[in-house]
């Protein structure tokens, strides 16, 4: 990857929560301390204009993942570096980052018009010099994506679940954000408008020069708008690479696993293995290759070393077996 056109470098980055019990019930138990390792040494980089997206099941650190990249959450240790660029805008500097969350019923203020949650940005960072500036920015992002100028007088509950989450990145696109950091932001929606809001992602994209860091559960969703991918197994990276090269020869068991859940249409009585166990807790991972309890190929040195991630062409894989 050019280094010039890197926005985002994530170097050796942990995110762990103590979930200990109190002090003293600790000392008259006799109990060690409880450490959550969310996200366990991850390091990656993310190009201008392209999308990345994470890939794992639940409970693999994804969203944590996702809130250290927005500041929500600091990491342990490791560091996430973001380069200056030029903006939108014409000045440099660090890029502006905005969040698209997974719930869009959640996501929105019920008490508010949809034209003062779009606006709040708008007026905070003083985008734009008086209210009728701001009114105009308003509905224009309206129908940037797909709306209409006369929503901004509606209430969030009037609108639909696809409409919802238009109105959310619609709202992150009103501070003129330049990466977007998109938690399973489809997640909550049927199977045709999720359709519609990625594809209006990769219409947005190619018109503002947007860079996506995409988290998702379902490799099937990011297939036709990824550029770059990370299979995510509980806190750390088990394989990356381009897009095309991980679907297209998958290394790692638990990437090929995944893929075996997608619907395949050409083929739908193929031969599939399913998908067997449960992701283990990340407060007592199992010794070795945390993937081993769930794998049919382990041996016993994936029982008790875990593998490194280590370059296979274009790809990265964390396996003995790769």
């Amino acid at each position: 990857m050019a280094e010039a056109n890197t926005i985002l470098k994530v170097t050796s980055a942990s995110c762990r929560f103590d979930v200990s019990a109190p002090t003293l019930s600790r000392l008259f138990s006799h109990e060690p301390r409880r450490i959550l390792r969310a996200v366990e040494n991850v390091s990656f980089s993310v190009q201008r204009g392209t999308t990345f997206s994470i890939v794992g099941e639940s409970g693999c650190g994804k969203s944590t993942l996702a809130r250290m990249v927005v500041g929500l959450q600091r990491p342990t240790q490791g560091m996430l570096d973001f380069k200056d660029i030029r903006r939108a805008d014409g000045s440099v500097g660090p890029p502006r980052v905005q969040m698209i969350f997974q719930d869009p019923y959640a996501s929105l203020n019920p008490r508010w018009r949809v034209g003062d949650i779009i606006a709040e940005p708008i007026r905070e960072l003083k985008l734009r010099k008086d209210e009728g500036e701001t009114a105009t920015r308003v509905g224009d992002l309206l129908e940037i994506v797909g709306l209409s100028r006369a929503d901004a007088s509606r209430f969030p509950h009037e609108f639909s679940g696809g409409q919802r989450q238009r109105i959310s990145i619609a709202r992150a696109l009103a501070t003129e954000a330049d990466f977007l950091v998109c938690d399973e932001p489809t997640s909550a929606l049927d199977v045709s408008v999720q359709a519609q809001i990625l594809n209006l992602m990769v219409r947005l994209q190619k018109e503002f020069g947007l860079t996506y860091l995409f988290i998702s559960h379902n490799l099937s969703v990011v297939r036709h708008m990824s550029d770059h991918l990370a299979i995510m197994y509980l806190g750390r990276f088990v394989e990356s690479g381009p897009a095309e090269e991980v679907f297209g020869r998958p290394r790692h068991p638990y990437t090929r696993l995944l893929l075996d859940t997608i619907p395949d249409v050409e083929q739908p009585n193929r031969q599939r293995r399913p998908m067997s166990g449960e992701v283990p807790s990340p407060i007592a991972p199992p010794p070795g290759c945390a993937f081993h309890p769930r794998c049919a190929q382990a041996v016993e040195r994936c029982r008790t070393e875990a593998p490194a991630l280590r370059r296979e062409g274009e790809l990265e894989i964390a396996c003995h077996l790769a």
